[in-house]
Parts: structure tokens; sequence; C-alpha cells
């Protein structure tokens, strides 16, 4: 990640300041399965609290990483969980008013449930499986909180109502 500060002239002509953010894409996984998906608590420093989200990651020695292998290796690192079928929903900008960092969002769907493969930071990481309807409590809730994640969920239920899940 890096943080830098460029003298930008605006449209009325004056100067200023902007900050931006430049830090890697990352890749999200929507695990659904069985009318339902598959979601990760853990703590996230910056917020101070625990929320549940989608797997989602990156992979900082490689940043140019295909966003499937990447899906597919944090969706198994986090939850145990590996997928047959892997399509990309989308890419959006988590934060684009600061940060350059993209996110590809994707669906993995027919599931076989295998062994985590924790990173040290992702201690305390849990993963279990909510239906639909408990998601949206949980975001009611405020315990569903990830703007990403949210976003995500949105692609997914356009794809579903389309009917092309």
């Amino acid at each position: 990640m890096t943080v830098r500060e460029d003298q930008t002239l605006r449209h009325d002509g004056a100067r200023g300041i902007f900050g931006v953010v430049e830090k890697p894409d990352f890749a999200l996984v929507v695990p659904y399965g069985a009318g339902g998906f598959h979601l990760v608590e853990q703590y996230r420093y910056p917020v101070r609290g625990r929320y549940w989200e989608f797997p989602q990651g990156s992979w900082e020695e490689r940043p140019d990483a295909d966003p499937l292998d990447l899906a597919a290796g944090e969706l198994a690192e986090e939850t145990g969980l590996s997928a047959a079928s892997m399509v990309e929903l989308g890419y959006l900008y988590e934060a684009y008013g600061y940060c350059d960092q993209g996110v590809h969002i994707i669906l993995a769907t027919d599931l076989t449930q295998g062994t985590t493969d924790l990173d040290a930071e992702e201690a305390g990481l849990i993963s279990r499986w909510f239906s639909e309807e408990e998601v949206w409590q949980l975001i009611a809730d405020g315990r569903f909180r990830d703007a990403p994640s949210v976003a995500a969920l949105g692609l997914f239920m356009q794809r579903k109502a389309a009917g092309r899940l």
C-alpha cells in the first residue's frame, strides 16, 4: 500500500491537494449453495469489531494473480470450501473517493467442504452457512457491514432475479 498527495487543479482553477491510497485489487467470493451463503466473521482492527462478511482478500506477493485463482485460494483458506463453478459477477471500486483499489466479485457454487488454512492475521476467524433471509437480518441488525460484501449481495440478487444462477 502506498499513500500519496497529488497537487491538483480544480475545475474553478484553484489549486488543491488530493490524497490517494494505492492498493492492489482483491477478490471477494460469494459462496452460494442450498439457498444460502457461507460467510466469515473476524475481528477488523480499524473498526474495533467483529462482523460477518463474504470471504475476501488479496495476495500481496502476487498482486497480478488471476482473480478466479485468487478467489479460489481465499475461499479455501478462509472456509475450507472448494467450488466446481466460479463466475465473475462484476468488478467494483471499494472506495474510489480516495483509493484506487478494485474488487473482483466472484460467485462460487457447487461447493465441497475441506479444511481451512488461516493466516496468522485471521486468527479467530469463523465461518458458517446462513440462509438468504438470515443474511438480510444480519444486515438489518448491523452485524454485516462490509460495503463490498453488501454490494456483492446486490450483484448476486440481480443475477438471481434475471434467472441466471
